[in-house]
This record gives C-alpha cells, structure tokens and sequence, in this order.
C-alpha cells in the first residue's frame, strides 16, 4: 500500500474534507508511487485560513529573538537529516542528489538567517522638527501570509518565503506544488518538531485552481508570496488586487550567457553546461540564450556540443549521472513541442531534440540535452521561456550588440558575461536589464543572503533572499511622542 499524507491545520495532521486525492509518482521512474496526497477543497483552505488568524496574536506577542530561535532549531533538524532529505527530494522531482543536497543546504542558510534576524529586526528614529517630541518607526508583522510555491525547488524556496514570514510575525498557510507535496511535508514536519505553534503554519495540499485561487480571494489573507510563471502571476496580481492584498511574484526568465572573445573558454563552457543542463533546465535562472562574438563562435559551439554529447542522462540518486528528467509527461511535451517550433522557425539544431528513452530511461520523463545554432532574436525559442534541456545560441558582432540582444526580451531575472576585460563587465554591469548579472560565473547560482528577483516581467519588485525580503513581510509603524505639555501642530506653516 503507497504511504498516505495529510494536510496540516491548526497543529493537527487531517484529510481533506472533500475526501479526494492524487498520486504522487518518480518522474525518473513512473511506476514508482512515493505517496497519496490530498485533493483539497476551498473549505480545508478556509480552515486553514482560521487557524492562522486565530494564532496570530500570540505568535505576532511572540518577541523576535525567540521567534528565531525556533527556526535555528529548524535549521539543526535539517542539517541532521539533510542527506536524506535530499535523497527523497532527487526520488520526487528528479534534479540530481548533488543538487538537492544544494536545495537542502540553501534552506539551512535561510534558516541560520532568519535566525539571526530576528535579532535585527531594526527600526528608524528621526528628530523632530517640534521641542519636545520624538519621532520613532518600526516594523510590525503584517497577518495570515499565503505562500504558494513551485516544485523545482521544492525546500529552498518554501524556505525562502515561510522563515521571514515567520521571523516578522505572520502566520502562514502554505500550498506547495502538486509534484512535490512530500518534501513540503518534510519540511512542515520539521517546523511542528522545532517548535512553531499550533496554527502558526498550515499546510493545504491541491491544485492552484481550487486551493491557490481560493489563496489568493480569502479576505482574511493579507499578503501573498508567489513563485511561478508570468502568466499565473499576472492572474494572481490582478485577483489580488480586488482585496488589496500585498503581493510578491517571482515570475520567469529568458536568461542569456555572453561570451566575449577574451574570455577563458574553459570556464566559459563550464558555465553553459551547468546553467543550461542543470535541473534540466528547470530553473528560472537557467541558460536558456547563449550569445556568442562571432570571433569564438564556430569553435565555441563545436566544443560545447562535444561537451554536452557526453552528458549522462538518469535517475539523479544513481552515481555519475548529470542530467535528470523532466518534471513529468507534460512538461517533457512541452519541451518538445518548442523544439519542433524551433526547428520550424529556420534555427539548426545540433544535439538532442529528441526523448530519451534507452533502457532504464524509458520508465521517466527523459530529454536529451538540445542545443540549437543560426537562431535569431525574434524566434519564439529565443522569446519564451521553455524550462527545459534546450540551449538557443545567437551570434553577435560586438559587446554593444550582445547586450541589446540580451535585454530584448520581456524578462530580465539572471544574466551573464563572459570576459576578462574590466572595461566591457563593468558595462555590462550597468547595462544589462537584469535584477542579477553575474561576471565569469553562469546564470545559477544565488545565495541565500543576497536579494533575488528580476525586473520588467519576472516580477513586480519585490525581492526573495537577503534583508530586503523582510521588507516585504513586514510594515512600518510611525510612532510620535509628545512630552511638551502643550498642543503643538506639525504640518502647518511653524515658520
């Protein structure tokens, strides 16, 4: 018999009302059912919702530091258990155990700084412009957050979003993605053990069409923190916007590595490789453009095609494999049906195109690296984000040019150049639309301490990571206090 999971509300491990529920199967191999999930319902939501405004007195009285603590004890219980944590994330959505001990190791750094934190939970003071008075600001917890979440980073970024939440005061209900409800179980799990209160976090397992819309239309949740595409975040906005609810969305990417002739191509190549092959290719910072000098550009990609042939396709838990499947069926269509766009459009594809499906491989959801070449900026495999194992590469004439390309898209999360001319990075610095560019290093790779986000269509300005996220689950309370005796006015002419 599969193992049955449960939602989490108000501290108790429940079915959902509705009764219903869904599979949960290894995309490396189908046949391997890791666990029955709840479908649930818009009342298991409302639930959910009430017990998370119902705790939010106590846990917002909760001083910060001791808010902290408990997610410092969160962070001791995920390094005891990190590598089975990982084994079970790989078993679940399939990137390779070297990365999800990666994935594991960025919510011990969120939870290490969250910790602290909430040590440091700093406030403004001003003088006044009246005798006698003092003018003081601070940050209060806002209410319930809902926190909706993907499944390529099934720990890192739940993480991400729930310890701030946490460290300023909210309480949350959290719905995770569909293909990765097990590892938020875990996470859930660890939570309750460290010590966070009955209520304070709850889990509701389901589709976004019954528990994310419901999320995002309940009245009593004041602020929402969404990772996903552009097009449901762009619904999720305006649903929003109908209660006035804050809203964070940490949308798509169009990501694009430059390579400059004076760059070391080896470290180049590297960078190409793991940014677009990486997860597959599911990231939102993934290589999805490679822009090449028209000087490097024959040799590089012959190289690169050299390299990426020998990547090793398989189950991620297995040693020496590079690249594991795609998500699940769908999301394998998909990225065929943009290769078959692509090879429409005129673009000249190279490598892969094609499943992947030679012995052990055949029981998932496999696709061959792809990489295509002679692909121009107005192609739709240039435009659209494709989260997947295909690589477009454009050929430029100059560092000016490479640039115009690369901010000639609706996107601008992560971005990349090659070159050890400090003139043209630090150009490239100041004139890439992106919200993070990185010199000599690929498109991945953020750390947890560091803001993350994007501009133009990945976002609408808020940023995950760092301090700057603390911003966002949190508000300012101006406080001005009169010890004159008397009425003075402030914002009348005292001149």
């Amino acid at each position: 018999m599969p193992e049955v999971f449960q939602n989490y509300i108000d501290g108790k491990w429940v079915d959902s009302r509705g009764g219903a529920t869904f599979e949960n199967r290894n995309p490396a191999d189908w046949d391997d059912l890791i666990g029955v999930f709840p479908k649930s319902t818009v009342e298991d939501v409302d639930e959910a919702v009430a017990a998370a405004k119902a705790a939010f007195d106590a846990w917002r009285l909760t001083p910060a530091p001791k808010r902290g603590d408990i997610l410092r004890r969160v962070g001791d219980l995920m390094v005891e258990r990190k590598d089975e944590i990982a084994t079970e994330m790989t078993r679940e959505m399939g990137k390779i155990k070297a990365e999800t001990l990666g994935d594991v190791q960025e919510g011990i750094d969120t939870a290490y700084y969250a910790a602290t934190e909430g040590r440091r939970m700093f406030g403004h003071t001003a003088p006044s412009e009246l005798p006698n008075k003092m003018n003081i600001s601070f940050r209060i917890p806002i209410g319930v957050a809902g926190i909706i979440t993907p499944w390529n980073f099934p720990m890192a970024i739940p993480t991400w979003k729930i310890f701030p939440a946490l460290v300023c005061g909210n309480t949350v209900v959290f719905k995770p993605a569909s293909y990765t409800p097990r590892t938020a179980t875990t996470l859930v799990r660890i939570l309750e053990e460290a010590g966070v209160p009955a209520g304070v976090v709850n889990l509701v397992h389901g589709g976004g069409s019954v528990v994310g819309n419901r999320i995002v239309e309940h009245p009593d949740i004041r602020l929402i923190s969404f990772t996903g595409s552009s097009e449901v975040g762009k619904r999720i906005s305006a649903g929003a916007s109908e209660t006035l609810k804050r809203v964070s969305l940490e949308l798509g990417g169009k990501n694009a590595q430059i390579v400059m002739p004076d760059a070391n191509m080896e470290l180049a190549l590297d960078g190409v490789l793991w940014g677009a092959f990486g997860t597959t290719g599911q990231r939102c910072t993934a290589t999805s453009r490679l822009i090449l000098h028209k000087d490097i550009h024959d040799s590089f990609v012959e190289s690169l095609v050299e390299r990426a042939s020998k990547l090793r396709l398989g189950y991620g838990n297995d040693q020496g494999v590079d690249v594991g499947p795609c998500v699940s069926e769908a999301q394998r269509n998909t990225v065929h049906e943009y290769v078959e766009i692509g090879k429409n459009e005129g673009a000249s594809l190279v490598l892969g195109g094609e499943f992947a499906t030679d012995g052990d491989l055949a029981k998932g959801w496999f696709y061959k690296p792809t990489i295509f070449v002679d692909v121009s900026r107005d192609m739709r495999i240039a435009r659209e984000e494709i989260f997947g194992p295909v690589l477009s590469v454009l050929k430029v004439d100059s560092l000016d040019e490479a640039i115009d390309v690369l901010n000639d898209s609706v996107y601008g999360l992560s971005s990349s150049i090659y070159t050890q001319d400090v003139n043209g990075a630090f150009r490239a610095m100041r004139d890439i639309e992106a919200g993070i560019t990185y010199i000599n290093g690929p498109t991945i790779g953020a750390e947890a301490h560091m803001p993350f986000g994007g501009v133009k269509e990945t976002g609408n300005g808020h940023r995950e990571g760092g301090w700057t996220v603390y911003e966002f689950f949190s508000e300012w309370k101006v406080v001005y206090v009169d010890f004159s005796g008397k009425l003075q006015r402030a914002q009348i002419d005292n001149y």
